[in-house]
């Protein structure tokens, strides 16, 4: 891709204002995916607090740190915090606004007041749900699926934790449209549609999924509202409701929230492998195209939550073949990536160590999800740790390990500064282990029959549960050394100048950090991205 003089005015100081005011009402699209990072991982902190503090209360047999009804709402709001608040805005709304519209040769976003306006709306509903945590009736304490009867019922603060997550569902969706109409509208001249970088294509297939599934989980919580407030009588079994229509209709969006989640994780392991192999992407095309057949197909699975509900043997035929097709294009990438790796002259610097156990707790993840994937098995280990495990490693293991990636790769270039090699990798290697400590510890109980969301448990599972404790401070130390290192290097750390990675894509064609509206003009785009010629590297 051509290269562009800039001028060297950076989007550190592109406005009048000073201040705060100078970033919660600038429409720069660095700015705001700033903003969008700043609040998610901030959520991010405050989830993995409340998740040690789970742990910590069952590392032994009865009573350790809490009663019952407090861990039930710790987990609750440990799983709103996590998926609601971090994970699915968290790639989207930081890396998608900070490095989309300059990878298309965009200089911003096609409506940027919208896009400011999206982040507003995402911390008003932040606001809401912490503020159900010290009002009302108290945390929630439903689990983060809100499932009816119980969440109609609830003397907790259910009502305004719903009305937390609604409002947020509205900036996502607005932020799907928004990267929908730039995406098809702002590419610059050249950059056709085979000559998007692949982290462009995973967030246009995740941007479809945030607006075609969002509307249906805001209409499924405007019904548990009106459920608890006006008696509605939709789902509860008292009153002649069906509380498997709520899980239908909840399942129906979260699944693909699922994808909303690790389909962005995916662009950027597809981003960082060939710049660290020192080669092209292997199958360019077919992990496009895999991101838009993951968006579709992981769209029809949600019955695969509902095999011990009652469902006909017809629709658990279909649910489990469903889920085993939506497997295929997600094992396409993993091909690919591997193959890409291949001969390639490996660099093993922090993103690339980061990608790599991406590749490798993806597929765990996602080999266990074929367990619950075939109904046989799913039976006996349906609400078990094992879900748990499962969970935690495609979500925490594939998003929130790609995610870091992604921090390691991609802040430096905005903060014209870097973190230290060598700390950076020593946190990697805690958080590795202790990572798999942690959750594959929480299959095997699983597998042994322990229920999943129970305060207490039977002496026999002590064992592991200590182990997976221990496994839990391991993973902790790792990411406090890895924030301390990296939010060090980039204020005080040495300078992060040119291209150092080697990118072909265009962010990095540009001065660092990037100008206010990225291009001084419009940069002519006239090969791939994964075209290494002209980087420096061989």
């Amino acid at each position: 891709m051509s290269h562009i003089q800039q001028p060297q005015t950076s989007f550190w100081n592109d406005t009048g204002k000073t201040g705060i005011t100078s970033w919660i009402f600038s429409t720069d699209h660095k700015r705001i995916g700033l903003l969008y990072f700043y609040s998610t991982f901030g959520f991010f902190l405050v989830g993995v607090l409340l998740g040690l503090l789970l742990r910590i209360e069952l590392m032994a047999p009865g009573r350790t740190i809490m009663g019952p009804q407090t861990y039930n709402a710790l987990f609750t709001v440990h799983g709103v915090v996590m998926i609601f608040l971090f994970i699915i805005p968290g790639f989207q709304g930081s890396f998608g606004n900070l490095v989309m519209p300059i990878q298309i040769g965009a200089r911003d976003v096609s409506f940027p007041r919208l896009n400011l306006f999206s982040w507003w709306i995402y911390m008003i509903g932040a606001v809401v749900i912490l503020t159900s945590l010290f009002t009302g009736g108290g945390p929630p304490d439903t689990g983060w699926t809100f499932y009816v009867p119980f969440s109609s019922r609830t003397g907790t603060n259910v009502s305004l934790a719903v009305l937390g997550v609604f409002i947020i569902g509205f900036s996502s969706i607005l932020t799907g449209l928004n990267f929908v109409t730039t995406i098809h509208r702002l590419r610059a001249e050249g950059m056709s549609w085979g000559r998007l970088p692949l982290f462009v294509w995973s967030l246009y297939a995740t941007a479809w999924v945030q607006i075609l599934a969002t509307p249906i989980l805001a209409i499924t919580l405007v019904l548990v509202a009106a459920e608890r407030l006006l008696g509605t009588g939709l789902f509860d079994p008292a009153t002649g409701g069906d509380p498997l229509m709520y899980q239908h209709l909840f399942w129906i969006y979260s699944h693909p929230a699922v994808y909303i989640m690790i389909l962005p994780a995916m662009g950027v392991i597809s981003d960082i492998i060939p710049v660290f192999s020192r080669k092209p992407i292997f199958g360019y095309k077919m992990i496009a195209f895999s991101s838009i057949a993951i968006a579709a197909a992981g769209s029809l699975v949600w019955g695969h939550h509902m095999y011990t509900s009652g469902m006909s043997d017809t629709a658990i035929l279909v649910f489990s073949f469903l889920t085993f097709i939506v497997a295929i294009p997600s094992a396409i990438k993993v091909f690919n990536w591997v193959s890409t790796l291949y001969r390639g002259s490996i660099s093993l610097e922090a993103p690339m160590l980061f990608a790599l156990t991406f590749i490798l707790l993806f597929s765990i993840g996602g080999l266990s999800g074929l367990i619950l994937g075939a109904a046989a098995t799913d039976i006996h280990v349906h609400d078990t740790h094992f879900v748990v495990g499962h969970f935690h490693y495609v979500i925490f293991g594939g998003s929130g390990f790609a995610f870091f990636a992604a921090m390691h790769y991609w802040l430096p270039k905005f903060y014209g500064r870097r973190y230290a090699e060598k700390p950076a990798i020593l946190a990697w290697a805690l958080m590795f282990t202790g990572f798999n400590i942690t959750y594959f510890t929480m299959q095997l109980l699983g597998m042994q029959g322990m229920p999943r969301r129970y305060y207490d448990y039977l002496p026999e599972f002590a064992t592991l549960n200590l182990v997976s404790t221990v496994g839990s401070w391991i993973l902790a130390g790792g990411l406090l050394i890895m924030l301390i290192n990296l939010f060090r290097g980039l204020w005080w750390g040495p300078p992060f100048e040119g291209n150092p990675w080697g990118g072909a894509t265009l962010e990095w064609s540009i001065p660092t950090p990037p100008p206010t509206e990225n291009f001084i003009e419009e940069p002519l785009v006239t090969h791939g991205p994964y075209d290494f010629k002209g980087t420096g590297i061989p």
